[in-house]
């Protein structure tokens, strides 16, 4: 049997037409201007006996008025290359605004005599937080002139680049924990708002990392989570009133900062547990008793696997992949909680069990198969006795509603959500939350299709296209995918999707392993020392697409951001001769220095991506890391990067420098722009003008390097 080339077609065409495409590319060279060019002051580093070089080293310093030059710098190239706005560019933010600036509701949540919650009304910046009386019967929140704002973020910054959440109430209903998010650092700032009042009280809480905020039962302190990027996460006590240099510690001690900790109550509030993540592959199960007091009894102690709790009558359940890869639910007797005397509610199965939920006495389950949500329904016992219908190619999320019913929510590439109230006796639906996107379902198909990576494994792939799509070879794709930290990625109503599909592309969404679709197995199948399987599937869905006809590499585009601009950095950097176009967000890109990057909350993803100071991870890690594999004098695709400057959980230096080496390195003649942010950051830090506008940037770039206009 002929052994396929890992060019796949273009073998088939041959490297004289491949010579022709990139002597095509090098001669639009013109059409753009040239990339500002960026010092080099290589630095050497020796890991291993290994010398690396590190020729932008200087780039990383973040406060170097050189750096924000630079910065400045490429912003200009970067509008240049785009030019001024045009009639491609309109036609894309105008329809994106249709798309993107839709009314977007917070849940509510009671307090006292009013339910509480967020609301970006159509046209407005940010969500800021509102409030109205108890309906005498629960409702969906949806635009009304009647709703009293609560808390304001205009009055923070006027830009719409800072954000408010709600956090908790005191049990009395009478304060308002809330949180400010400044621009897009994962930092946030908490308050406390006096709900009679309008006014904040003197406690609060500085920037900083914070998670399980909530008010003691007695109303008169509060509970948080900090992680400090030094000591690690600890659970504090503030008592209001007192300074929060005095707030006392918990749990917590001794967790370095790999280490994350949630805390829940449940048992009526009688017991306090507190997961302890490390890394994404395994975390542990603490339960407090703080009525009997005593320390914290560890439940899962030496067991290498998930563990996602909650109380159900009195007994604490957890959804756990332990000698179950695809997932199970166990109940644990808290009187009696060593391992041999748990209960077994649901075993596993041949679909991953993705998470329960009681609803009127019954277990409700979602399950994932082939990346498609079902939702069976179980006796608590663990009998099944129904099921809730879902469409094929579907995420659907179901919790608690009235009495007797439960709120249904699916979505799916071709459909925005739509949140239904299910009676549970009849099965009869009512649309609760209607669709909010102006967006015609019915004239788009999603098909899934499989692929083979290198080693043979099977993975699927989404498509979305119009109805009636025949291929050509010769159709704009766009190809996204993530692959890691345990991410299921499953359908979803994706915006640019839907405006790229519109104007008669196809976008297709890659499973890959790193994820959980297919269960923690597949999760470490890319993780670690495997971590290439991951790009290795990317780039096999991408060959896919050529070989059965889609497209071709002068039309083939690619997106991620995060882990996912990873995916696309190694992508370009391992195959530049598959794609045209690409765009890579908010990246991690320089793998190698990863564990130095300490100033960032970035520790815990060593145990995902690894640490290459430690010798046999290192190899793995310099052979794909993207930012060490870009070679001088190899044609790369167009490159659109962006990163923003409060990004505090991928360091945006790593965008700046694979920038620099990119601009130097590529002879394609397509350019590298970078848009760099002074506000943005991973968690948000853009107003919805702002992430319009930047939609519509990123899908111009793309269409017009593969010749649209």
């Amino acid at each position: 049997m002929m052994k396929r080339s890992r060019t796949g077609r273009l073998g088939v065409l041959g490297r004289a037409a491949f010579a022709l495409l990139a002597l095509s590319a090098c001669r639009s060279t013109a059409a753009w201007n040239a990339a500002p060019e960026t010092r080099r002051v290589v630095a050497v580093d020796t890991m291993h006996g290994v010398p690396i070089e590190d020729p932008y080293r200087w780039l990383e310093d973040q406060q170097a008025k050189d750096v924000h030059d630079w910065i400045a710098r490429q912003a200009s190239h970067a509008d240049e290359v785009m030019g001024p706005d045009n009639a491609l560019r309109a036609s894309l933010r105008a329809r994106l605004t249709e798309l993107m600036d839709t009314p977007s509701p917070g849940n509510p949540r009671k307090a006292g005599a009013w339910e509480y919650f967020t609301l970006r009304r159509k046209g407005a910046p940010v969500a800021a937080i509102y409030r109205r009386r108890v309906p005498p019967a629960p409702s969906p929140v949806s635009p009304d002139s009647q709703y009293e704002l609560v808390v304001d973020p205009i009055r923070f910054r006027a830009d719409g680049t800072t954000s408010v959440n709600i956090e908790g109430f005191s049990p009395d209903g009478r304060l308002l924990m809330y949180s400010v998010r400044d621009g897009g650092p994962d930092e946030i700032s908490v308050y406390i708002r006096d709900l009679a009042t309008g006014r904040d009280l003197s406690d609060s809480l500085p920037r900083a990392l914070y998670s399980s905020l909530s008010f003691a039962p007695d109303g008169k302190g509060i509970y948080y989570v900090h992680r400090s990027r030094q000591a690690g996460p600890r659970y504090r006590h503030h008592l209001l009133g007192d300074d929060s240099s005095r707030d006392s510690v918990l749990f917590g001690s001794g967790y370095g900062p790999t280490a994350f900790v949630n805390v829940m109550r449940g048992g009526g509030g009688r017991y306090r547990v507190y997961t302890v993540g490390h890394g994404w592959a395994r975390n542990e199960i603490h339960v407090e008793d703080t009525v009997q007091r005593g320390a914290p009894r560890h439940i899962t102690q030496g067991m290498d696997a998930h563990f996602s709790p909650q109380f159900v009558d009195g007994k604490l359940w957890l959804r756990t992949d332990l000698d179950a890869p695809r997932g199970r639910v166990v109940a644990v007797d808290l009187a009696r909680p060593s391992p041999p005397d748990w209960t077994e509610i649901i075993p596993q199965g041949p679909d991953v069990l993705d998470s329960f939920t009681e609803i009127d006495g019954k277990i409700f389950v979602t399950w994932i198969r082939n990346v498609s949500h079902r939702v069976t329904i179980h006796e608590k016992r663990g009998t099944r006795v129904g099921e809730v219908p879902v469409p094929p190619h579907t995420s659907a999320s179901i919790r608690g509603g009235d009495a007797g019913k439960a709120r249904l929510t699916l979505t799916s590439f071709a459909q925005p959500p739509v949140t239904w109230s299910l009676d549970l006796a009849t099965g009869v639906r009512t649309i609760e939350e209607p669709q909010q996107v102006p967006f015609d379902t019915a004239a788009v198909s999603v098909t899934q299709v499989w692929f083979r990576s290198a080693d043979g494994t099977r993975a699927p792939m989404y498509l979305l296209h119009k109805r009636g799509f025949v291929r050509d070879g010769n159709t704009p794709v766009l190809l996204s995918g993530y692959g890691g930290f345990a991410v299921s990625l499953m359908p979803r109503f994706d915006t640019r999707a839907a405006a790229w599909v519109e104007r008669g592309g196809v976008f297709a969404q890659a499973t890959l392993r790193g994820g959980n679709e297919f269960g923690e197995t597949w999760h470490r199948g890319g993780m670690l020392t495997n971590k290439q399987r991951v790009f290795d599937d990317f780039l096999a869905a991408a060959q896919y697409l050529i070989d059965s006809g889609y497209t071709n590499p002068r039309r083939l585009t690619i997106r991620g951001g995060s882990n996912g601009g990873l995916l696309m950095g190694s992508a370009i950097t391992q195959r530049p001769d598959l794609f045209r176009a690409a765009f890579i967000g908010v990246p991690d890109l320089d793998m190698v220095r990863f564990h130095t990057f300490t100033t960032h909350n970035n520790m815990p993803a060593l145990l995902e991506y690894g640490d290459a100071s430690k010798r046999e991870e290192f190899e793995a890690i310099r052979r794909y890391s993207p930012y060490h594999n870009v070679r001088a004098g190899v044609a790369y695709p167009a490159v659109m990067l962006q990163t923003g400057i409060n990004d505090t959980r991928v360091p945006p230096w790593q965008a700046r420098k694979f920038t620099a080496r990119l601009q130097a390195a590529t002879t394609s003649g397509l350019p590298v722009i970078l848009y760099h942010d002074l506000r943005s950051g991973h968690a948000g830090g853009r107003s919805t003008a702002g992430s319009i506008d930047l939609a519509a940037k990123e899908l111009e770039f793309l269409l017009r390097m593969i010749g649209e206009r």
